[in-house]
Formats: structure tokens, sequence, C-alpha cells
């Protein structure tokens, strides 16, 4: 007798798969959460603003700011609450935008964001995450701000992209496929951070491949997979933010990255991220940084952003820590909120 006629064959998917939870549909969620008419009036006003400004039409200077990472809703108000009158004190000089980030890349392990753990213990609770993320940006839209976003799970955006107004792909993103493709289909103005290592390169290409028609798999609204075929986004751009050989914010690197965007075909204007590499991730040379980088603007340089982590209490503590600090990131450190308006009105004089 052959055995092996008989036998149960051995498993061969999911091997390594412990289960499989069901999360809510973006068609589910975004009726339950409705962004609105009026909502989606602001939304697509400031999409079209910094779209300008990235293009040179709006001489502002975009400035996407706040915290590293969004672990609390009611902290994320209160600094929406105080920035909200600053950007309105200097609307006629910066396009101010809220950031507000629920995903997190990891280098290795660690807290993944709002988003997949909104707990910050562990459970994973997705759904629930997913809800107080779309809150969270509705209610920041009420209070008068555009938001920000970083993509980093390919569906997500199916659940909060209506309600963004600039998108970012980050340094460990750049170079993959799967987010050009994602951002030639996003509604909103993206930018493409250089690589972790300071490839400024990887991040044109991004620009010039999601400005490209793609078809790929995806999600629809429904939770289906569906193949998903894009128009091209236009409106993508350079995030120069350091690399592990330094930072990359001077004058000389930012002609360079001017010149290759050129060459490019492409818009020869960057947006400068003072934080991550740039500052060393020293939240007080934030402040440093943005001040050189003003000064290069005053001469002329081909700068159309910046960037800065910022939130109501300077520095950083860690994730796990219990009782968390109201108002304290619990990944990278941040400028707490008075540098913070000092350093906007900085930028707002830099004429």
């Amino acid at each position: 007798m052959n055995l092996s006629q008989t036998a149960t064959p051995p498993a061969t998917s999911d091997r390594r798969v412990r289960s499989f939870g069901e999360i809510p549909s973006p068609h589910d969620v975004l009726t339950e959460f409705p962004l609105g008419a009026r909502r989606a009036e602001r939304v697509a006003r400031d999409r079209d603003e910094i779209a300008a400004i990235l293009a040179g039409r709006d001489d502002r200077l975009l400035v996407v700011v706040g915290p590293c990472s969004v672990h609390d809703p009611a902290a994320a108000l209160d600094y929406a609450s105080r920035l909200v009158k600053i950007a309105d004190e200097l609307g006629d000089r910066l396009k101010i935008v809220m950031r507000v980030y629920f995903e997190k890349p990891r280098t290795t392990i660690g807290w993944k964001g709002l988003i997949n753990d909104p707990g910050m213990d562990g459970a994973f609770d997705v759904a629930r995450g997913l809800r107080i993320a779309r809150q969270l940006l509705l209610d920041i839209i009420d209070i008068g701000l555009p938001v920000g976003c970083e993509f980093l799970e390919p569906t997500s955006p199916q659940y909060i992209a209506d309600a963004v107004a600039w998108g970012a792909i980050g340094a460990r993103t750049t170079e993959s496929q799967v987010h050009r493709q994602l951002a030639s289909g996003l509604s909103m103005p993206v930018g493409f951070k250089n690589g972790t290592d300071g490839n400024i390169q990887v991040a044109v290409d991004g620009v010039k491949a999601a400005a490209a028609q793609h078809v790929f798999f995806g999600m629809d609204d429904l939770g289906r997979g569906a193949l998903v075929s894009t128009e091209g986004n236009e409106d993508c751009h350079v995030i120069l933010r350091g690399g592990t050989d330094g930072p990359n914010y001077d004058a000389e690197s930012v002609r360079a990255a001017a010149a290759k965007l050129t060459a490019a075909g492409l818009p020869g204007k960057v947006v400068i991220d003072c934080s991550h590499a740039n500052s060393g991730k020293d939240h007080v040379r934030q402040a440093e940084v943005a001040a050189d980088v003003a000064q290069q603007i005053r001469d002329g340089l081909p700068i159309s952003g910046v960037m800065l982590e910022s939130f109501l209490v300077a520095g950083a503590q860690a994730a796990e820590a219990r009782p968390l600090t109201y108002g304290q990131s619990v990944t990278d450190k941040c400028m707490d909120w008075g540098t913070t308006a000092m350093v906007l009105r900085e930028l707002a004089s830099r004429g």
C-alpha cells in the first residue's frame, strides 16, 4: 500500500498566520463618519492651495507641523486649537497643515501607531483605531485646519484619504513600487522623502513614477479585492530629511536636489524636513535648522515648504510609560508649543 496516497497532505498555506480578524469596510466607516459637503469643500480648497504652492503659483510657504505621531486624540485637539490661531494670523505668508500621523513605520519593532494599536496595549483593535482616526480628522477640519498624513498600509487610505489635504510617503517606503502606485491614485499632493541613507534620486524617481498611470491590486470601498487603475498624480514633490551620512538641508544639497528634479522634467523645488536626520532627531536643533532654511528662502533658494515635529510638551517619552505625560510624543522628540510658535513666526518673516 502506498501511504502517500492516503495520508493527509501537509498544509502549505498560512502556516505562520495565527488568525484572521474582521475589520469594517471603508464604506461602513465612511458612512458612520461622513465627511459632508462643507468639509469636502474645505479639503478640496486646501489641496488646491497646497498644489499651487508646490508648483510656484502661490508664494506662500507650506508648513506641515504637528506631533511625530498621534497617540492621544484629546491632546491632538488641544494642539490643533492652538495651531489654528497662529495659522489664521500668518495665513497670508504660511499655509499651515497639521501633521496628524496615525501609522508609524518602525526600523525594527515598536508601537505602530493609533490605527494599529489605539489602546497602546498590544490589543491591536484596528476597527476602533480606524474610527478614532477618522473622527479626529473630521474634528481637526472643523477646528479650521487642513491635515497631513503619512500613508504606510496600502489599504488604509480608503478609510481616511478623503479628509486629508496633503500626504507623505516615508523614507523607508519611498522606493516601494506599491507606495508609488498608491500615490499615483491619491487625490492630494504627496511628498516623497529621500531614502534613509540620504539618497535623493529615489525620491525623484518616486515623484516621477507617481505622476504616471498605473494598474495594480487594491481594495474597493466595500473591502473587496479590486484591480485599481489610476490617472497619475502630478502634485507630488521631494522632501529632504537627511540620511545616515548627515543632514541635507544646506544650500548645496537643496540646489543639487532641485537640479535632479529639473533634469527629470519636474518642478525644481523641495520641501525641507527640519527633524529626523536633518536635526539628528534633536528637537532643540529643529529650530536652528528652520532658521537656516528661512535664511535660504530669503536668499532665493527653491524651497516650497518645511516640516516640523512639534507637540505641547518638549521631548519624548516611552510608549510604555505609565502614566503618560499629557501632550508629549511617544515616538520622536518634538519641539514644545512655545518654541513652535516662535519658529512659525520666524518662517513667516522670511521675506
